[in-house]
C-alpha cells in the first residue's frame, strides 16, 4: 500500500539529553526517520530537548523546537502546530512514554492526531508486565515465572514461594533503572523499596532468576499487511543477568544449533505478529545451553539500542524502513539502498562476524562499583567487523581506547591464578581479560565454563589467540606465523612485541563490503572493514565509481563517554555535507554503531575500522587522500595528528606542531608570554615529592591535573598535602610519562569562547559564561549565551585576546579558549585547536554555521571571502542556557559532588527572551522537579557558609522549612534565618538520612570541601538524595540561580516556546 493521503505533517519526539541506557542511537534513528519523511513531502515538526544532536539541526525538520520534554510543552506544541501525526517510536522510552500518556489522557483523539508507529494496545502488551505474561501465555511462549507486585511485602512473600535468588524490574524504566537481582529478603526490600518509587506506575517485577543460560536477540520488522523478516539475532557473550547494553555482542548468533535458531526466529516472530507491531522491534530470549527450553525475556515495540546495532551490522536501516512502514508502505514496495536492486522483504545475510564491545566510565571514576548486572553502566559502545570472531574481538578491544591492544591486562598478569579465579566470582567490566588471562595460565574451557557459564564456542576462540601469542614468543617469527597473526586481527607493533623481533614482512591491509546480501548482488553502497587476503574490494569500488573528485577523510570520535559525546559526531556529519557541498568526496573513519556519521550515506566511503595509528595508515593507503580532518574527532582524531602528518599526510587546518604547542605546557607558557597573556601561575611535576613542593611555592588551593586529556579526566583541587598524596597514588597507578599539572586555582567567573580563523581574521559567534564559578568542568556548568555578566572592557578583552591566540597558533578551522575572570582581569585557562562540546549549541542559537564556515576555511576559503567581518558577533534576540544532565543512579558510589573532572552523560538547552525564562526552561529540561514547598536540607563547607545566607533567606522568605546540620545551622540562626538543627551521619539517629527517607525535603544544597571517598558522611548524603530523586545542588551558584527561579514564581506555561529555524 503506497503512502497514506491523510498525513501531511507529522511531529517526532526526540529522546532527550543523553543519558546512561539512553544514549546516540536514537539520534541516529530520529535523524532517519526525519530524512525519510522530508524524502516523502511530508511536513516535519520536530521536538527535542538535546542541543548535541544532529537530529535538532534546522536542516533536519520544517519546525525544530529543543524545548522541555514534558507533557504540558508537547501538549503546547500540538495546539500551536496541529500535526495530523505523531511518530512516537523514535525518541526511544521517552518518546513512547509522553505519547502513551497523550494518548490514553485522549488529548491526541481531541486534537486530531493519529498515533504511528504503534498503537497504545501494542505498547500497554508490551511494556505492562503482565498484559506481555497474558499475551505470551496466550501464543504458548514460555515466560520466566514472575509477579508483578506494588508493595514490598507482596514481594517479599512471592519471593518465598519461587525461591532465591529473584530479579527486581521496575515497569517503564529506561536501562533496567532501579532493578537488580536479590539474594535474600534483606536485599530485596531494598531494592524493591526503591524499585517502587522509581516506577511512574509504582509497580516492581519479581522473577526467577535463570542466569547462566545463554541471551539471544532478535532484531524484526513487520508492516501491516503482516509481512515479518528478521533483520539479525545477536548473541551475548555474557550469560543471561548481565543488562545487553553492558554485554559484549556478537552478530549473527554463532553458538546456535541450526533447530535452536529456527525455533526462536520462529518464536519471535509469532510475537511480533500477536503484538501487532508496525515496524521495527527486538525480541530477547534465554535460551537453556544444553536442553531446547527457551523462555522470552522482553519485547521492545521501538526502534531500540539493538536496532542501531543491527542496522550497522548488516548495512539494513532499520530506522528508515519502520518511519516509511508507519506511513503506509509495505515491505515489498521500499527498496533497499544498500544493493539498490532488492526490496526490503529480503533478509540480510552476513559473510562476517560482527561484535560490539561497551565502552563504561570506570577510568574516569576511581571509586564507582563496577559489577555488572541488570542495570546498564555503559556510556557507549564501538562496533568492530572481521571474518572470524578472532579478528573482530582484537580489533574492538583496540577500538575502546583502555590503552591496550591485545586482550591481555598488564594488572592481570600480575596477579596470582587463585587472585584471577576469585574475580571471576563476580562479573565486572574487565571480565573478557580475566578469561583471557586464565586461559593463559592453563585453566581448561570446560573449568572456565562451568564457573562463567560462558558458551564453549567463545572460550576456545579466546583459546587460540592465546596458543597464537606463545606460539608467536617461540622461536623465529616467520612470515607464515606473521600471516596467521594478520588474520587473527594483530597489529604490527603487537606482533612485533610479542615475538620480540622485527615483523619479516608488510602486509597492507584490505577491504571487504558490507553489502546485506553476501555478495549475492552487487552492492551501491561504499561500506567497508579491514581484513587480510589478496582482494581489495574498496579498491574495485573506486575504479568502478572514479569521479575525479579530491578525496578527504574525515576522521571520527570513536565511543562516546563523559568528555567526549555526540558533539563531535554533530561536527564531524556538518563536515562531511560541506566537503560533499564542495565538490569533494567525503570518506568517514569511525568505530561507533550509534552514530549518524556511521550511516552508510552520510560520507562517500564509510570505513568502520578502529581509530589505532596502524588501521588509519592502512586506509590512507588504500585512499590516497588529498587531505584529512582531526579537528573535528575530538582528543581521539586529535591525537592522531602527529602519526599522520609524519607519513607525509596533508592535515587540513591547524597543523600538527600548532596543536603541539597548545598541548605542550612549557610551549604554551612561551607563547602567552609572546602575547603578554596572563593565565593562572602553574607548575609542572613528575612525582610526589615535587608535587609538594610545587604547592607550597604556589599556596592551597591548586588544581591539578595530567597534561593531554579531555573532559578534566583526573582533575582535582586540592586543599592540603593529604590531597596531593592521595592524588599522586592514583595517577601514578596509570603509568605516566606525561606530566603532571600543578595551578594556582582561581575562584573567578569562567568564560568560555569558540572561534572561527582563517590565518588572519577569527569570528566569534558568541561569548558564553558559565553560572558556576571556576572550579567546575566546563561541561558540567550552567553555560549561557551571551554572557550576562561581563563590562565592555572585560568583553573587548577577551576578543582580543582570543585574536591574539589565533593568530600566535596559527589556527585555521575552530579553536576552542576558556578564560577565568577574576578582580576584573582576564585569564587564559587552556586552549584547544579543534572543535567542542559547545559547537552545537552555538550554532543552533547564533545561526552561524560554525562547522561549516570552518570546512570551508580549510579548504581555503576566507572569513571574508565568505562574507563575515573579524572580531565578535552582534548577539542575537534570544538567551540560551545548556544545563548538564547526569546519570547518578546508574553508577553507584560516585559521589555527586561537581569539581574539575566532569561527570555529565549528556545536556539540554532552555532558550528564551530573558536569562530567568532560558534558565527556567533548562532546568525542567535537565528533570529537575521545581516544586514550591517542603523542605530545604543545607549542610555546606565553612568557605560557603557567609553565601548561603542570602539563598537560605529567599528560601525561609518563600514560606520553605530549613534544616542544617550544625555548623550550618549555627550561622543561619545566628543570623536570624529560622533553622532546624539536623544531626550528621556520624552522630547518631534521627540523622540526615533518616530526614531525606522521611519525605520532607525537596531540595538539598551540599558542598565539603573534599570528596570522592564513598565512606564520607557528605558524599553517603548526596548518594541518598540521588536514590531518592530529591534535587541536589553542589554549587553555591546553581543554589542561588535556582532560588531566584523559585522566587519568580513563573511556570513554563507563562514562557515563549521557540522554533529554532526561526532564528
Amino acid at each position: 500500500m503506497p503512502l497514506r493521503s491523510d498525513i501531511k505533517k507529522v511531529l517526532v519526539i526526540g529522546s532527550g539529553p543523553i543519558i546512561i541506557g539512553q544514549a546516540a542511537e536514537f539520534d541516529y534513528a530520529g535523524t532517519q526517520a526525519c530524512r525519510a519523511l522530508k524524502q516523502e513531502g511530508i511536513e516535519v515538526v520536530l521536538i527535542n530537548s538535546n542541543p548535541a544532536t544532529i537530529m535538532t539541526d534546522k536542516a533536519m525538520a520544517d519546525k525544530v523546537y529543543i524545548e522541555p520534554l514534558t507533557l504540558d510543552v508537547v501538549k503546547r506544541i500540538i495546539q500551536i502546530e496541529k500535526p495530523d501525526s505523531l511518530l512516537s517510536t523514535m525518541g526511544g522510552q521517552t518518546g513512547l512514554t509522553l505519547s502513551m500518556q497523550l494518548a490514553e489522557e485522549g488529548f491526541l483523539e481531541a486534537n486530531g492526531v493519529k498515533l504511528l508507529g504503534a498503537d497504545p494496545l501494542t505498547i500497554h502488551k508490551a511494556e505492562d508486565r503482565q498484559a506481555f505474561k497474558d499475551t505470551m501465555e496466550k501464543i504458548n511462549q514460555p515466560c520466566i515465572p514472575s509477579k508483578v507486585v506494588e508493595t514490598v511485602e507482596d514481594a517479599v512473600a512471592f519471593a518465598k514461594e519461587i525461591h532465591y535468588p529473584v530479579i527486581v524490574r521496575p515497569a517503564f524504566t529506561l536501562g533496567g533503572t532501579g532493578g537488580g537481582i536479590a539474594d535474600n529478603e534483606e536485599m530485596l526490600r531494598d531494592i524493591c523499596k526503591n524499585g517502587l518509587r522509581l516506577s511512574p506506575i509504582t509497580q516492581v517485577l519479581i522473577e526467577k532468576c535463570i542466569s547462566g543460560w545463554k541471551e539471544i536477540e532478535f532484531e524484526v520488522i513487520r508492516d501491516r499487511k503482516g509481512n515479518v523478516i528478521t533483520v539479525c539475532s545477536m548473541e551475548n557473550f555474557d550469560p543471561v543477568g548481565i543488562h545487553t547494553g553492558d554485554s559484549i555482542v556478537i552478530a549473527p548468533a554463532v553458538t546456535l544449533t541450526d533447530r535452536e535458531y529456527q525455533m526462536l526466529r520462529t518464536a519471535a516472530i509469532n510475537i511480533i505478529s500477536e503484538l501487532k507491531v508496525e515496524g521495527g522491534c527486538n525480541c530477547q530470549f534465554a535460551l537453556h545451553p544444553t536442553s531446547m527450553q527457551y523462555a522470552v525475556i522482553e519485547v521492545n515495540p521501538r526502534v531500540s539500542r539493538s536496532s542501531a546495532l543491527a542496522s550497522k551490522a548488516t548495512g539494513y536501516p532499520i530506522a528508515k524502513v519502520a518511519t516509511r512502514i508507519a506511513i503506509g508502505y509495505t515491505l515489498d514496495e521500499i527498496i533497499n539502498q544498500v544493493t539498490g536492486k532488492t526490496y526490503a522483504c529480503f533478509e540480510p545475510a552476513l559473510d562476517y562476524v560482527v561484535v560490539k564491545y561497551p565502552k563504561w566510565a570506570f577510568d574516569k571514576f576511581v571509586y564507582a562499583k563496577r559489577t555488572l548486572g541488570t542495570q546498564m553502566k555503559a556510556t557507549g559502545e564501538v562496533m568492530a567487523i572481521g571474518t572470524s570472531f578472532e579478528q573482530a574481538i582484537m580489533k574492538a578491544v583496540r577500538s575502546i581506547e583502555l590503552g591496550v591492544d591485545s586482550m591481555n591486562m598488564k594488572k592481570y598478569a600480575k596477579m596470582s591464578l587463585d587472585e584471577i579465579m576469585e574475580h571471576l566470582k563476580v562479573v565486572d567490566d574487565e571480565r573478557a581479560f580475566q578469561v583471557f588471562e586464565a586461559l593463559k595460565r592453563g585453566v581448561t574451557v570446560e573449568e572456565l565454563h562451568e564457573k562463567t557459564m560462558i558458551d564453549c564456542w567463545f572460550l576456545n576462540k579466546l583459546l587460540n589467540l592465546v596458543h597464537l601469542e606463545q606460539w608467536l614468543a617461540d622461536g623465529t617469527l616467520t612470515e607464515q606465523k606473521y600471516k596467521l597473526a594478520k588474520q587473527y586481527g594483530y597489529l604490527d607493533s603487537t606482533i612485533e612485541r610479542m615475538s620480540g623481533q622485527k615483523c619479516p614482512m608488510h602486509q597492507h591491509a584490505v577491504y571487504k563490503m558490507v553489502d546485506t546480501c553476501a555478495g549475492e548482488f552487487k552492492a551501491e553502497t561504499p561500506y567497508f572493514y579491514s581484513t587480510y587476503d589478496e582482494e581489495n574490494e574498496a579498491l574495485q569500488f573506486m575504479e568502478r565509481t572514479a569521479s575525479g573528485k579530491k578525496k578527504v577523510i574525515v576522521f571520527g570520535s570513536g565511543p562516546i563517554r563523559i568528555g567526549q559525546g555526540i558533539e563531535f559526531d554533530y561536527c564531524s556529519v556538518h563536515c562531511v555535507w560541506t566537503l560533499k557541498e564542495m565538490g569533494y568526496e567525503a570518506i568517514i573513519c569511525n568505530n561507533n554503531p550509534e552514530t549518524v556519521s556511521t550511516d552508510f550515506d552520510t560520507g562517500d566511503r564509510l570505513y568502520f575500522d578502529p581509530l589505532t595509528k596502524e588501521d588509519v595508515a592502512n586506509i590512507v593507503q588504500t585512499e590516497q587522500p588529498y587531505g584529512v580532518v582531526v579537528q573535528f574527532g575530538g582528543q581521539t582524531a586529535i591525537n592522531l595528528t602527529r602519526y599522520l602528518s609524519d607519513m607525509g599526510v596533508k592535515i587540513l587546518g591547524t597543523t600538527a606542531d600548532d596543536i603541539d604547542a597548545a598541548e605542550d605546557r612549557e610551549r604554551f607558557d612561551e607563547l602567552l608570554a609572546k602575547c603578554g597573556i596572563p593565565r593562572p601561575a602553574g607548575l609542572t611535576v613528575m612525582n610526589t615529592e615535587e608535587a609538594l613542593a610545587a604547592a607550597k611555592q604556589l599556596g592551597y588551593p591548586v588544581l591539578m591535573r595530567p597534561s593531554y586529556v579531555l573532559g578534566g579526566q583526573n582533575m582535582i583541587i586540592a586543599h592540603s598535602d593529604k590531597d596531593i598524596v592521595e592524588y599522586m597514588a592514583i595517577i601514578m597507578s596509570h603509568m605516566i610519562e606525561n606530566p603532571v599539572l600543578i595551578d594556582k586555582y582561581m575562584m573567578g567567573t569562567e568564560v568560555e569562547v569558540d572561534a572561527i580563523c582563517d590565518g588572519t581574521d577569527f569570528l566569534i559567534p558568541g561569548i558564553m559564561e558559565h553560572v558556576e564559578r571556576a572550579g567546575i568542568h566546563s561541561g558540567d556548568s550552567i553555560s549561557i549565551y551571551p554572557a550576562q555578566n561581563l563590562n565592555q572592557k572585560v568583553t573587548d578583552t577577551i576578543v582580543r585576546y582570543t585574536g591574539l591566540l589565533a593568530k600566535e597558533l596559527h589556527a585555521v578551522g575552530l579553536i576552542n579558549i576558556q578564560y577565568v575572570v577574576y578582580n576584573n582581569e582576564v585569564y587564559v585557562i587552556e586552549v584547544n585547536p579543534r572543535s567542542s562540546r559547545t559547537v552545537p549549541y552555538i550554532s543552533k542559537v547564533t545561526g552561524i554555521p560554525m562547522v561549516d564556515l570552518a570546512t570551508k576555511i580549510i579548504l581555503g576559503e576566507t572569513l571574508k571571502s565568505l562574507g563575515y567581518e573579524s572580531g565578535l558577533y552582534p548577539s542575537g534576540d534570544y538567551v540560551a542556557v545548556k544545563v548538564p544532565v547526569f546519570s547518578f543512579e546508574k553508577l553507584q558510589d560516585v559521589d555527586t559532588m561537581l569539581g574539575p573532572e566532569m561527570k555529565s552523560t549528556g545536556e539540554c538547552l532552555g532558550i528564551g527572551r530573558t536569562f530567568e525564562d532560558a534558565l527556567l526552561k533548562g532546568l525542567i529540561a535537565a528533570g529537575y522537579d521545581l516544586k514550591k514547598e517542603g523542605g530545604v536540607l543545607i549542610s555546606v563547607r565553612d568557605s560557603d557558609k557567609q553565601e548561603i545566607i542570602p539563598i537560605a533567606d529567599r528560601f525561609s522568605r518563600m514560606g520553605f522549612e530549613l534544616y542544617g546540620t550544625s555548623g550550618t545551622a549555627n550561622v543561619l540562626n545566628h543570623n536570624m534565618i529560622a533553622t532546624n538543627l539536623v544531626r550528621k551521619i556520624s552522630e547518631g539517629e534521627p540523622n540526615t538520612i533518616t530526614l531525606l527517607e522521611s519525605g520532607k525535603i525537596h531540595y538539598m544544597i551540599s558542598t565539603s570541601e573534599k570528596g570522592r571517598m564513598p565512606a564520607r558522611d557528605s558524599v553517603k548524603m548526596r548518594r541518598k538524595s540521588v536514590e531518592r530523586s530529591i534535587c541536589c545542588l553542589t554549587a553555591i551558584d546553581t543554589a542561588s540561580a535556582l532560588s531566584k527561579i523559585l522566587e519568580s514564581g513563573r511556570s513554563i506555561d507563562d514562557v515563549e516556546l521557540v522554533d529554532i529555524t526561526k532564528i
